[in-house]
């Protein structure tokens, strides 16, 4: 039926998805996006919007015991799990919402199900309502990924749990084990440290989030350990014993550590491997991976991926890029390449873009760096913020910017001012020469920007 028939089927609607079937359907393209209902935001929904939900509650509860003003309102506060559940759902449910809007309001339908290859063009679909074909002339598979399970840990949803359970915890535990220092475990880590829980972290590597700049990355531990965050560095789990309402980790070295949770955060496996691929001729890898070249086109030119389903840990910035690279391939359009931010929702947050000292150190590049305090800021001083800074990275030689890394509230929204003088080939002294309200974090630019250039005259006799 010519209803069937689509320019282009997305299989999944989380941030590559929901980039891609726009940008088609801005292009022109007769678009369908196809994902569960209870999971639209693919991967958003279950791991992104619940904790950066559960972050915003623990700065909203952390802010009222903190801040001596809000103490009588500190003492009505009741932190119950339930209160932080009802809040996530809600604000789950709204950005479904939100999403099914936008999507239709540009012309895309929406399909409420799940999808699998019967050839290389057609996905066979499953609804509620039944099951039938759709012909796609082209194909975006972008069904992102799931947590890897390792088999000697016990999960059970209940005690020990992966990071898409995190929602089943009936109540804030005193004391939690979180296995992985990656992403989603310092984030993790930090959101539960604030409400007050006595954290453990295990994390197998000797170094946290080495593509971060290693100044920013100390500051937070730092931060994290005056929470009370204790860190096992270089250790891995080896097996996991329920004792009663006990988690009891046995660790590598022999050590145990004990805790009233345990949450899994090492690994993730795309969903690649449940989409009936053989059908198509395409293989995921071991780790339900896709491969694909630099427009995000696998081996079957007409079906591309993007998300967590090509790069595992895919933030959701770089997962749009995937796809805005994709559709812009599909459409015969030019795809400039663009460093792209990234943002993690530890407490503080992190941002970054461009280059890291250590990578031009390895290099051997010349680079000269300027930072900023929060606590120097008028607006740092406002809110009471200790902790925050903003390093700028540049050119000693032609004041170029290279990188620019941000640690501290609001530093995720503070980095796309740097991001857009680093992709139109600015400098230092931008920041230098440019007037910022006051009292803002964007001053902490200017502030950067003189403390590098100042760096850079020669020592006063």
């Amino acid at each position: 039926m010519d209803e069937q028939r689509f320019d282009l089927l997305v299989i999944g609607a989380g941030p590559a998805g929901q980039k891609g079937a726009l940008a088609a359907a801005w292009g022109g393209m007769r678009v369908a996006v196809i994902d569960r209902l209870e999971s639209l935001d693919g991967p958003v929904s279950q791991g992104a919007i619940p904790s950066k939900t559960l972050r915003e509650a623990a700065l909203f509860l952390s802010a009222l015991r903190q801040r001596p003003f809000f103490k009588h309102l500190a003492a009505t506060e009741e932190l119950r799990q339930d209160a932080l559940l009802q809040r996530v759902n809600a604000v789950q449910s709204h950005g479904i919402d939100v999403t099914r809007a936008q999507l239709r309001r540009n012309g895309v339908t929406v399909l409420d199900g799940t999808a699998r290859f019967s050839d290389p063009h057609t996905l066979e679909v499953e609804t509620r309502d039944g099951a039938f074909p759709l012909h796609g002339e082209r194909i975006l598979i972008a069904c992102g990924s799931r947590p890897a399970r390792q088999p000697e840990i016990p999960f059970d949803g209940r005690r020990v749990i992966d990071v898409d359970e995190v929602g089943s915890l009936q109540e804030v535990p005193g004391t939690l084990v979180v296995v992985g220092g990656g992403v989603m475990g310092l984030e993790y880590a930090s959101i539960f440290a604030t409400l007050g829980v006595d954290v453990i972290l295990v994390e197998m590597q000797n170094a946290l989030l080495d593509f971060v700049d290693q100044q920013i990355i100390d500051d937070l531990c730092l931060h994290l350990r005056n929470l009370g965050v204790v860190f096992r560095l270089g250790e891995s789990v080896e097996a996991v014993e329920l004792q009663g309402e006990r988690v009891v980790a046995q660790l590598r070295s022999g050590r145990k550590v004990r805790g009233d949770r345990l949450l899994h955060t090492v690994g993730r496996h795309g969903n690649a491997d449940r989409l009936g691929l053989e059908a198509t001729g395409l293989v995921a890898d071991a780790r339900g991976r896709i491969v694909v070249d630099e427009h995000f086109r696998t081996q079957v030119p007409h079906i591309y991926a993007a998300g967590a389903v090509v790069r595992l840990g895919a933030l959701g910035a770089t997962s749009k890029d995937h796809a805005r690279v994709a559709i812009s391939h599909m459409l015969g359009e030019p795809a400039a390449q663009q460093d792209t931010p990234l943002g993690i929702y530890t407490v503080p947050e992190i941002s970054m873009i461009g280059r890291t000292e250590q990578e031009l150190s390895r290099r051997g590049a010349r680079f000269a760096s300027g930072m900023a305090h929060y606590e120097d800021l008028a607006r740092g001083q406002i809110i009471r913020s200790s902790t925050g800074c903003l390093k700028l990275l540049f050119d000693p030689d032609d004041r170029r910017l290279l990188g620019v890394h941000a640690l501290g509230e609001a530093s995720t929204e503070l980095i796309h001012i740097g991001q857009a003088v680093l992709q139109f080939g600015g400098t230092v002294d931008y920041f230098r020469d440019a007037s910022f309200n006051h009292p803002t974090f964007a001053e902490a630019y200017r502030m950067a920007a003189i403390d590098g250039l100042n760096k850079l005259q020669p020592a006063r006799r």
